[in-house]
């Protein structure tokens, strides 16, 4: 009998497939004691299980390339910390196995982690990950990780770490569901990246049996349980039709009735830009410098260095727009030779504009590199500081621009609801704005953006979330300036309909979703998208708030 369960959708499109769990492994080692003099062979088998995954993770990740190759490489770096290493050694001093002495090292920093209010909470299941893999290499047994199989199937799991995420098969791996993440997280992102449908932070999905059939939407959220030829062939049309408007849909992003809305890619680095010209991005609207810092967290990568980089991308965008978000250290990027080690609450501490603040030669160093790789390029470059409080922070950014000769249009992210709040006063100093809804829904609702228990907070369609979109396009509109959309809030094609509604000016998203948007948004007037918005943002609940403007899109 068809049942249906709903989970939070994170990739778009539809997988019809058998059931197939990702396999596990019991890797808690017994706890037994070694002899003194077994220590020194037993640290130096821990040290060689840990180099041995740190590389496993770098080639995976360039193998993979684009976004997930910096995630791997970021997870590659937690295998290597020095201070996971040096707990490692000191339990196996006073006794420990060297398998035991990594597991209780983990999982010591793991309820640290917990115990500093979770803001790293999304960065566990990649914490788990690197364990399991240094565990099962010193014990001998199979990794756990993404089934063998011959034939398609939609994969389940309790999560998906990125070494897993970022080199699954489309070619087999139909689409994939799991119990817990949240809209954001790793897995949420490579899906996006790969075009893999998927459904995260569905409670109960573990207990659906092996082979059973189910069908994945990944833009609803919806997982049909043994679904009924009615369904399945409805599923299959809709799929059908937006891969026929998908086809369809080429040029610059625009409504029905000519009112443009720009369409740019979010990208990592030069790795990501193949994939967003193929998309027909218009530009970039996020480049997240700072997984050029993350090839080393004990010092900043060089002038020349990060000039190379940089020019690479706006090289691939002639006369186009590309938005650089100056480096967002600290709280899960965490750089040895900018951020405290012992700050009791990252994700309210010094983080993004205010580390930079703190350390202005690491600011001024990028703000040079950035004018000198767009010296003789005809690129429309714009600079964006993340972490935004006030209208001090921003002219604090402004400012450093100045100083380091930029010739760029200067901007603020709009992450923090007081930014939001005051956005009028803080375009006094900057020319535009781009709003980070990852995180400004997180501050606004208090609710971390890794934790699947709180994924409802999460949700871009809250309406509160709107209300601090709509006021901050508000106050751009009234100075004349720009407001884009760079957070994940932007792949949702019909989330992004309202958005523009709200008098959003550009959208920017990861590639891979920018046929969908396009082929949406030119289905719609500008006046039905303002519809849409008003009644989003006139309802209770984030479910009340897609509905309403699922209805009025469709003129029901």
């Amino acid at each position: 009998m068809e049942t249906t369960l709903r989970g939070v959708g994170v990739s778009h499109g539809v997988a019809i497939g058998e059931v197939r769990h990702m396999g596990t492994a019991v890797l808690e080692p017994p706890a037994k004691q070694i002899a003194a003099d077994e220590a020194e062979r037993e640290q130096g088998r821990a040290r060689q299980a840990v180099e041995a995954v740190s590389a496993d993770l770098m080639a995976r990740g360039q193998l993979a390339g684009g976004e997930a190759q910096h995630v791997l490489e970021a997870q590659a770096m937690i295998a290597t910390d020095p201070e996971l290493m040096s707990d490692v050694d000191r339990r196996i001093v006073v006794g420990s196995t060297a398998e035991r002495a990594v597991y209780d090292a983990f999982a010591s920093y793991r309820d640290l982690l917990a115990g500093a209010g979770e803001y790293m909470a999304g960065r566990v299941a990649d914490l788990d990950d690197v364990r399991n893999r240094i565990v099962a290499r010193l014990l001998g047994v199979p990794m756990p990780g993404v089934p063998d199989s011959d034939e398609p199937y939609v994969l389940i799991a309790r999560d998906l770490a990125p070494a897993d995420t970022a080199l699954l098969d489309p070619a087999l791996v139909l689409g994939f569901v799991t119990e817990e993440g949240g809209p954001t997280s790793h897995s949420a992102i490579l899906a996006r990246a790969l075009g893999v449908p998927a459904i995260v932070a569905l409670p109960g999905a573990g207990e659906i049996a092996e082979g059973t059939v189910i069908a994945v939407d990944g833009s609803t959220g919806d997982l049909f349980v043994e679904p009924t030829a009615e369904k399945r062939a409805e599923l299959e049309a809709a799929a059908a039709e937006r891969k026929a408007a998908l086809a369809a849909s080429s040029g610059p992003g625009a409504t029905s009735d000519g009112h443009k809305v720009p369409l740019l890619a979010n990208v990592g680095g030069p790795s990501d830009v193949p994939a967003a010209v193929e998309a027909g991005a218009e530009g970039v609207g996020l480049f997240r410098t700072e997984f050029l810092f993350l090839d080393d967290s004990k010092k900043a990568p060089s002038e020349e260095k990060q000039i190379e980089s940089y020019r690479k991308v706006l090289e691939a965008f002639p006369e186009g727009r590309v938005v650089v978000r100056v480096l967002d250290a600290g709280a899960d990027k965490p750089l040895d030779f900018l951020t405290p080690a012992d700050e009791p609450n990252p994700a309210l501490g010094v983080r993004g504009l205010r580390t930079l603040l703190d350390h202005p030669e690491v600011l001024r160093t990028q703000l040079t590199a950035l004018a000198k790789a767009a010296e003789g390029l005809p690129v429309y470059l714009e600079v964006m500081a993340p972490m935004v409080a006030d209208r001090i922070d921003a002219k604090a950014f402004a400012d450093a621009c100045r100083e380091a000769g930029l010739v760029a249009k200067f901007g603020a992210m709009v992450e923090i609801p007081s930014a939001a709040l005051r956005a009028r006063s803080i375009l006094q100093e900057v020319e535009f704005l781009s709003l980070g809804t990852n995180d400004l829904a997180q501050y606004a609702f208090a609710a971390d953006r890794q934790v699947g228990a709180v994924s409802r907070l999460q949700d871009p369609w809250q309406p509160a979330l709107l209300d601090l979109i709509a006021m901050s396009a508000e106050a751009a509109k009234a100075e004349g300036k720009s407001c884009g959309v760079c957070g994940e809030a932007a792949s949702d094609p019909l989330l992004a309909c309202v958005l523009t509604g709200l008098g959003v000016t550009s959208l920017s998203m990861g590639s891979a979703s920018i046929p969908y948007v396009r082929a949406t948004l030119a289905k719609y007037t500008l006046a039905q998208c303002e519809r849409a918005a008003a009644a989003a943002r006139a309802a209770d609940s984030a479910e009340e708030a897609r509905v309403a403007a699922q209805a009025v899109l469709s003129g029901e």
